[in-house]
């Protein structure tokens, strides 16, 4: 069965481009419609206004008119649509005014006649649909639809091909899912049949990858069931470049030597103060690095006390890592000679390559790497840095403040941002990695490498683009369920939906595409640079939650409105105090605080009401996490409650007891201090704000559904 509908199906996609066509027909639409089982109207081409009128006569009763052209993608552009047609001489007056129009609207278009359709009852207008998606390959599409489709924007994506389940998951994963359940009254929709409509048009497209764009709109969907109106399939110009894909074995082995390396060579290694290749060297010597340093410049004897080579094939033993000084013109041909020194990676800081418009001679190193085994690092980076190994392989400043965090960025300049502020809070990296032009290595290797690195416990990444999102969304698969990703993708824009030829097209903004796919996969998305680092850096310090319930516990009344706010804006859940809890937190609050949720214990209270309440949500199993708020009082000053808050959370956490604590603190300049403390000591605790601690418990929760630590998805 499968068979007979692929061949009916290439028979017709090989007619279509044997004419030079990219757009199939109506009737051609259909074709295919039946042969993947896509539900759609009753209809016939007809030719003439006689073949219109007993076509209509045989569906016996009011039809939908269209014009069949394969010069006209959007028929109601073009007024070629007419609905509610019934009687023969409205149906002949239909057929000559359709006509007409599209001749007026582009007097070359080719028209092959009407299509005539039964009319569908009424119901909920929704849009299903496939699109080419530069990044991530085939994505389906569903949402509403009808006219207003690319107003609401209401849409969600997934990578195609899609089971069941997941194209069922779609139905509930939009801003206006409610409707589709019925309301005022009304029944829902059949959810089934929707969802067995994006499944057949996802499999359609992944049998067919000349398939460019596939749109169902409006799809009907009722109680009994769910008919695409119409059907516009565009077929692709171009043959998609296929990259080359590495084994995850293959992946690791040369990811370990890089990351791990027993033996580096600098490759214009100099001792000339001021110039790239001396400051590597000066990076990789003063920073400790155990194994060995081989400089290589063919005018020098000796570089910064060490022998230096010629080249790097006269170099001793083997080599992990060649890093790259020299100019890009000088590129090429050295690395052909470290490929027959049989070196696994090359780290190219030069620029110069393609984001100069250099797009040949990337092309050319790119050509010489594969041909010799070589994974390329860059080019156009600032280096690399691996703290456990005491390794600073970068021309930047020197970092060596060991800890559990890996940081990638695609620009230098990001890159250096990471660096001040990992210094600035003190925040332990296992490792620093600049990607640039991504001619080879890009993210998806790296996650491979920091999913498996025991070093490493949260991945933050700066990215521009990805170049193979289906990669890297099955990396991010793999690593999820064992530590976080955070992702800060930069350039958020819809500019690609200009020139997109299909509603479906038309939704797909980049943007739209990446945060519904990246969220599919597990990935937090930070919505800024500082909010990646600060996930980055807290995200390890706070305990996996177990469960939904949150109880804000705070000092000030008006910071327990906005943490509620905040609360809420993460998409976290206010735990209903039940009543004999309530009465527990009641014995600790002043008769004119405030039981419920926040708990306000007010700001005079001494120290012994913070540690009372915070002991009582720590010791209640029903309660999950917990959002402190203070302020600053001479009756319990800054430090007092930082370190009762860290004693009590300690003494839980010795027991077994780990939930997640975060703090807003308000107050004098002491807070920042009280802030640091309390962040050393396994609490999340931010100065002047009631959003950004909330935010990162927010970030947690998105991890641990994720990962399947709370029985629910992403």
């Amino acid at each position: 069965m499968a068979e007979d509908r692929t061949a009916k199906v290439r028979a017709l996609l090989d007619a279509v481009r044997a004419e030079g066509r990219t757009a199939l027909t109506a009737p051609e639409g259909k074709v295919i419609a039946d042969a993947y089982g896509v539900a759609v109207p009753g209809e016939e081409l007809a030719r003439d206004v006689d073949e219109a009128v007993a076509a209509a006569a045989r569906f016996g009763g009011p039809v939908v008119m269209k014009i069949v052209s394969p010069d006209i993608l959007h028929k109601t552009d073009a007024g070629g649509v007419v609905v509610g047609v019934e009687g023969a001489a409205d149906v002949r007056a239909a057929f000559c005014r359709i006509v007409e129009n599209a001749r007026a609207y582009d007097p070359r278009a080719r028209v092959e006649g009407v299509q005539v359709q039964e009319l569908l009852p009424r119901g909920q207008e929704v849009i299903v649909g496939a699109v080419t998606d530069p990044t991530f390959g085939k994505v389906v599409a569903f949402g509403l639809g009808g006219v207003l489709v690319e107003v609401l924007k209401d849409v969600t994506f997934r990578l195609a091909p899609v089971d069941a389940d997941e194209a069922l998951s779609m139905l509930g994963s939009i801003r206006s899912a409610e409707i589709l359940s019925g309301v005022r009254g009304q029944e829902g929709v059949d959810r089934w049949a929707v969802a067995e409509q994006i499944r057949r048009v996802s499999e359609l497209v992944t049998d067919f990858p000349e398939i460019a764009e596939v749109d169902l709109n409006p799809v009907i969907a009722t109680p009994q069931g769910a008919v695409a109106a119409d059907i516009r399939v565009l077929l692709s110009t171009e043959t998609p470049k296929e990259r080359r894909r590495y084994s995850r074995k293959e992946i690791l082995t040369s990811m370990r030597r890089l990351m791990q390396p027993r033996s580096v060579a600098v490759i214009g290694a100099s001792n000339e103060s001021g110039k790239i290749g001396n400051s590597v060297m000066r990076n990789l010597v003063d920073g400790g690095f155990a194994g060995d340093i081989h400089p290589v410049n063919p005018k020098a004897d000796d570089i910064l006390g060490r022998k230096a080579y010629k080249s790097v094939t006269d170099v001793p033993g083997e080599v992990d890592v060649a890093v790259f000084a020299i100019p890009a013109r000088f590129v090429a041909a050295a690395l052909e000679e470290v490929g027959r020194k049989r070196i696994p990676n090359a780290v190219l800081i030069p620029s110069g390559f393609a984001e100069t418009g250099e797009h040949a001679l990337q092309a050319e190193i790119v050509a010489i790497a594969e041909r010799n085994g070589i994974r390329l690092l860059g080019p156009n980076i600032y280096g690399y840095y691996s703290t456990w190994q005491d390794l600073c392989a970068t021309f930047c400043t020197p970092y060596d403040v060991k800890g559990g965090v890996a940081l990638t960025s695609q620009s230098g300049g990001i890159g250096m941002a990471i660096l001040g502020f990992a210094r600035t809070t003190k925040t332990g990296v296992s490792a620093i990695v600049g990607l640039g032009n991504k001619s080879d290595l890009d993210e998806d290797d790296l996650l491979t490498w920091f999913g498996e690195d025991p070093h490493t416990e949260c991945i933050a990444m700066h990215l521009e683009d990805l170049k193979d999102g289906r990669a890297f969304v099955e990396a991010a698969r793999e690593t999820v369920p064992k530590k976080p990703v955070v992702v800060l993708k930069a350039g958020r824009t819809a500019a690609g939906a200009k020139a997109a030829g299909s509603h479906t097209g038309a939704l797909a903004g980049d943007d739209a595409v990446y945060d519904d796919i990246l969220r599919q996969a597990g990935v937090i998305r930070a919505p800024g640079l500082n909010d990646m680092l600060e996930y980055a850096r807290a995200l390890p310090v706070l305990p996996a939650p177990r469960g939904d319930n949150v109880v804000i516990i705070t000092g000030a009344g008006g910071s327990g409105v906005l943490l509620s706010d905040a609360v809420t804006d993460n998409g976290l859940s206010l735990m209903e105090i039940p009543p004999d809890l309530d009465a527990a937190f009641r014995e600790f609050i002043p008769p004119f605080g405030a039981a419920g949720n926040p708990v306000d214990i007010t700001g005079g209270e001494p120290p012994s009401t913070y540690e009372a309440t915070i002991r009582l949500g720590l010791e209640d199993p029903r309660v999950h996490a917990l959002v402190l708020g203070y302020w600053h009082t001479i009756v319990t000053p800054p430090m007092v409650f930082a370190e009762l808050t860290a004693r009590v959370v300690a003494e839980f956490r010795e027991r077994g007891v780990s939930k997640p604590v975060v703090a807003s603190l308000a107050g004098d300049v002491e807070v920042e201090e009280a802030c640091q403390y309390l962040f050393e000591h396994g609490v999340v605790a931010y100065p002047y704000t009631t959003e950004r601690p909330v935010a990162v418990l927010g970030a947690k929760y998105r991890w641990a559904r994720a990962a399947g630590l709370m029985g629910g998805g992403s």
